[in-house]
């Protein structure tokens, strides 16, 4: 059951962003990693975390944005898929030892193939070439990664090359690497396609996907592997699973484990963190799409009230974590996908997720009143969604408020009907509407 509160702001247009809690409380010492994060693209919340603000080696989880910047330009048509490149001299600057497909120079190869070298072979002379012809030269496609990075709220990476080789100020975090996750698999979809292909071959060289989580579990179908000496073991990890609830949208994770001390156990951390956070999380509807959220009274205008509404669904995502107890990882049972407790007698029992979720919401109106004329992109409302007391998601608002201004002599026979108190009047209050 959802309490719905309503608070009120008078005159007040900004309204500040609280930081939102994470949902589950995993113990740090039971997740043998030395960064990590779950984060839920739908709702955009981080449901549990560790170290994930340090900055630290990517490796080739950089390779993420260089094939997000190249299907982006694909979906601008500015990039062809099908077009066949010749490779330049820039391949030469690719080292014996570093993952490439061998390109020579004056070699001719589609998009296509370097997207898939790129990905599944984590080729660096695939990632040179793309960012040649994308920008002209490597240098210029690294303004651009960085451009994009900020864009996407990345403010704690930066990027010196295209291939995540180790450098002093190329560094990135999980909380960071799980916002390109979010982005490359939301707005540049195609980009699963390569990253769920479990084998690659170009010119004799074949190569096998080192995420060995593909094989292992139908729903994972990315994002990237890496590892250098410095950056140790990493992982960018994604699933599609269907959701708990009939009426939602599958639900997809994104979890990035940084810094793990072999491929086995990046894959066996990223995998318990996934499939803990789908046994012991959901997402539920939190805003329907054209919900009507309040009524802001109009001043100066024939229209008398303004319904604040969302543009779309909003989603929120809640504990199912019944326990107020920190969870130990190594607790979770990956098959049986529960956690299992033991008491002090050595009794074992399966902690079951919770069926239902307490959670209530609080409306702050950043205005209580608009006065004509208006023609602009307005903050009209904050919504806080709190479960046991702690936030956990907040809703920003906004609309492109378009208001046209009473002649005079309208606004005449409005004050003259103030003036003598006739009927209805713009001085109405604001009125909210309960959030189910």
């Amino acid at each position: 059951m959802k309490i719905i509160t309503a608070l009120f702001v008078c005159f007040s247009f900004f309204c500040s962003t609280w930081a939102s809690a994470t949902l589950l409380n995993i113990e740090p010492l039971s997740v043998e990693s030395e960064a990590w994060t779950i984060l839920d693209p739908q709702s955009g919340q981080v449901i549990a975390e560790h170290n994930s603000d340090v900055k630290r080696a990517p490796a080739s989880l950089t390779k993420m944005m260089v094939a997000y910047i190249a299907l982006k330009e694909i979906n601008a048509g500015k990039l062809n898929r099908n077009e066949i490149l010749t490779a330049t001299e820039v391949v030469n600057t690719v080292q014996w030892d570093e993952s490439q497909m061998y390109l020579k120079p004056t070699e001719k190869i589609s998009v296509d193939q370097l997207l898939a070298g790129l990905i599944v072979m984590s080729a660096n002379d695939a990632a040179v070439t793309l960012a040649e012809r994308i920008s002209s030269s490597v240098p210029n496609f690294m303004i651009r990664m960085n451009q994009e990075a900020q864009t996407l709220g990345m403010k704690d990476t930066h990027f010196s090359n295209p291939a995540g080789i180790t450098m002093d100020d190329h560094f990135s975090t999980a909380h960071d690497l799980a916002l390109l996750g979010q982005a490359v698999s939301t707005e540049t979809p195609d980009y699963l396609y390569y990253s769920k292909q479990q084998s690659f071959s170009y010119n004799l060289h074949f190569h096998r996907a080192t995420n060995i989580l593909l094989k292992q579990d139908p729903s994972v179908d990315g994002l990237k592997t890496g590892f250098t000496k410095v950056a140790g073991y990493n992982l960018a990890l994604t699933a599609s699973r269907p959701a708990m609830q009939l009426d939602m949208p599958n639900r997809r994770l994104v979890v990035v484990v940084l810094g793990a001390k072999n491929a086995a156990t990046r894959a066996e951390v990223a995998h318990k963190l996934m499939n803990l956070a789908y046994s012991y999380t959901r997402n539920e509807v939190a805003i329907k799409d054209k919900q009507i959220i309040a009524e802001l009274p109009v001043i100066q205008s024939t229209l008398k009230m303004f319904k604040v509404e969302a543009k779309q669904s909003r989603y929120m995502t809640t504990s199912l974590y019944a326990s107020d107890a920190t969870i130990d990882l190594n607790q979770f049972d990956n098959q049986a996908q529960r956690l299992i407790q033991t008491d002090v007698f050595g009794h074992s029992s399966v902690l079951e997720p919770l069926q239902h979720t307490k959670t209530h919401m609080n409306i702050e109106l950043s205005t209580q009143s608009l006065t004509a004329p208006l023609a602009k992109i307005m903050q009209l409302a904050q919504i806080q969604v709190y479960q046991n007391n702690q936030l956990i998601q907040t809703f920003l608002i906004e609309d492109d408020v378009k208001i046209e201004q009473a002649s005079w002599l309208e606004r005449f026979f409005d004050w003259f009907k103030q003036l003598f108190n006739f009927g209805a009047d713009s001085s109405s209050p604001a009125k909210i509407y309960p959030l189910h």
